[in-house]
């Protein structure tokens, strides 16, 4: 493995751990779907993603979190508009 894939690798595998994170906490309580920390826990796990994704060549799953995060972000906005 060259040192590019195992930096592309580690990014993807961080962006699962936050995506994953940020459901637990969700699932559990401990924060709301109108949590900035919730919402930047998802921006940034599906940016990861779509850095590993794209460079997989796993087109769908890129778009998919492309728009993912693209939800986030006008979530955040919503949130910031709000306060």
């Amino acid at each position: 493995m060259t040192p590019e894939r195992v930096l592309i690798e580690t990014i993807g595998w961080a962006g699962a751990a936050l995506i994953l994170a940020a459901y637990v906490l969700l699932s559990t309580g401990r924060t709301t779907g109108q949590s900035r920390g919730y919402q930047w826990m998802n921006v940034v796990g599906a940016a990861c993603f779509v850095l590993n994704s794209g460079y997989n060549g796993a087109i769908p799953s890129a778009v998919l979190n492309v728009i993912w995060a693209g939800i986030g972000l006008y979530t955040l906005w919503v949130i910031r508009q709000g306060r």
